[in-house]
């Protein structure tokens, strides 16, 4: 199914619902209000039914919110009810990080290929994957994957990003301090954070 067009914050926030929903649901809760909901995930409750308008009926008033449901709903919205294949860019600090984080799997996203430059690192296995040569971005395509997450220095963050997108790559999650080129057909989120926890001193009290 396709959607008109979202806006960008409120596709930020379902995959918060996502969470918050499979949380109510591992404790055994059926059915929940959108005050109830809301006030879980700290947001205005208007703003959980605006954007859970956009994609439909999901709660009856009176009634709130069937958990069950509206969790495997959102899941197929984002494209979430099967694994998602995912390719890791870089295996340094940062990347052995995300390479081990938990919470990939818990979103249905696997990181099934990584890759690195540096001789020590190619041919070790890390968290049941083996990193390889970087020069075998090829393999992506090998292994049907079209997400890949980028933890390069920024000098090299262009040129990876061009070989993955003629490798079949059409969403990127960006950790290089940097911004990329893509074609159109291709999403790319930048995370950079540094610039996030420089923002963080404007809300302290002086």
């Amino acid at each position: 199914m396709r959607y008109r067009k979202i806006p960008d914050e409120t596709i930020k926030r379902l995959p918060l619902y996502v969470r918050h929903l499979q949380l109510l649901m591992d404790d055994g809760r059926s059915r929940i209000c959108s005050n109830e909901f809301a006030e879980g995930l700290c947001v205005n409750p208007a703003q959980v039914r605006r954007d859970l308008s956009f994609f439909g009926n999901f709660g009856k008033p009176g009634v709130g919110y069937d958990v069950k449901k509206v969790l495997r709903q959102l899941r197929n919205i984002l494209k979430l009810k099967n694994v998602n294949k995912t390719a890791l860019v870089g295996v340094g600090d940062l990347g052995s990080a995300l390479l081990g984080y938990p919470g990939f799997l818990q979103l249905n996203f696997e990181i099934v290929a990584a890759f690195d430059n540096d001789p020590k690192k190619i041919g070790v296995t890390k968290n049941n994957v083996v990193i390889e040569n970087v020069s075998k971005l090829n393999l992506i395509k090998q292994k049907k994957v079209r997400i890949a997450i980028i933890a390069v220095p920024p000098e090299a963050a262009q040129q990876i990003t061009e070989r993955l997108v003629e490798v079949g790559i059409v969403g990127i999650l960006n950790f290089a301090p940097c911004y990329l080129t893509v074609p159109k057909k291709v999403k790319v989120i930048n995370i950079d954070i540094a610039m996030d926890i420089a923002r963080l001193p404007y809300y302290l009290p002086r």
